[in-house]
């Protein structure tokens, strides 16, 4: 994540760094890219990658005169916007695989998603909804930095599942190169 780089290639690439876990899962069969021309990224994250925060939570700064238009393409019609990423934007991105019997049912019958879904492997998780991570992160001169301070290893996270408290995570999420206003929010 850097300044210039449009949304919509942010959420193509979490549908990317999804469809081949899945696939080295055993859960996909196929090519990821022939997988994502196929739509099958929205099958799993139907959802848009994240949101714009400004004043409210979901900043309605996504789209308008000026900005590209929504994309009429499955998961990216969630997107909350199109726009390129500039410094000084505080963006959530919230990565998430489903397992939605909704969207999946379907989906085996329908030859342009059924080729590359392993239907007897992806049935074993139909019961265990999903998971999405979600990252707040503010867009700097040199790429993004990362405001949310949560464990990530699963060591960490079973530590604080089990009561210990949250590591330190100042250092990494400091606010220096943060533009004023940014810091200003963080308060």
């Amino acid at each position: 994540m850097r300044p210039g780089v449009p949304w919509p290639d942010m959420h193509t690439l979490a549908y990317k760094k999804i469809l081949s876990a899945l696939a080295k899962g055993g859960l996909l069969q196929g090519d990821v890219e022939d997988m994502v021309a196929a739509e099958v990224g929205a099958l799993f994250m139907p959802h848009g990658l994240g949101h714009l925060i400004g004043i409210d939570t979901h900043d309605v700064g996504g789209y308008g005169e000026g900005f590209p238009p929504r994309i009429p393409r499955p998961g990216y019609k969630s997107l909350r916007t199109a726009r390129g990423l500039e410094e000084g934007m505080i963006i959530t991105v919230e990565p998430g695989c489903y397992f939605n019997p909704v969207l999946l049912q379907p989906a085996f019958q329908e030859p342009t998603y059924s080729n590359y879904l392993v239907k007897d492997v992806i049935e074993q998780y139909m019961g265990m909804g999903g998971v999405r991570l979600e990252d707040n992160v503010v867009i700097t001169a040199e790429g993004a930095l990362s405001l949310t301070d949560v464990p990530r290893t699963i060591q960490d996270i079973e530590a604080v599942m089990a009561g210990a408290a949250w590591r330190d995570c100042s250092a990494k999420n400091s606010l220096k190169g943060v533009p004023p206003a940014v810091g200003l929010v963080m308060v």
